[in-house]
């Protein structure tokens, strides 16, 4: 059998409001952990009781996954700004002349 490969390039990965859809998503494991606890009982019962621990180490690794993503958007916010500076710079900078000379202005020019 053919290993099979890609005919095209893979699209770009979207990037949208990953903070929030992460934080949204770890308030919601955690409203879910508290509104099974009322009943935990039952779900003991049931043999279901996985799914209060679920809720809960769903909020937990969500509070693992918001400080990630916090970082990672500071870290291609600082390496926007820094990619802005040198653009400014590099279009800020001194003409050089032949072998990186400052070129030559006055008499003797």
């Amino acid at each position: 059998m053919a290993k099979w490969t890609a005919q095209h390039e893979a699209p770009e990965p979207l990037e949208g409001p990953v903070v929030a859809t992460i934080t949204g998503g770890t308030i919601l494991w955690f409203a879910m952990f508290v509104v099974q606890l009322p009943f935990y009982g039952w779900f003991a019962d049931q043999d279901l009781l996985w799914w209060v621990w679920t809720c809960a180490a769903g909020g937990g690794l969500g509070l693992i996954g918001i400080w990630y993503v916090r970082g990672r958007d500071a870290a291609l916010k600082r390496h926007a700004a820094e990619q802005v500076e040198q653009a400014g710079r590099a279009a800020h900078a001194e003409p050089t002349g032949p072998a990186g000379e400052a070129p030559r202005t006055g008499p003797e020019a």
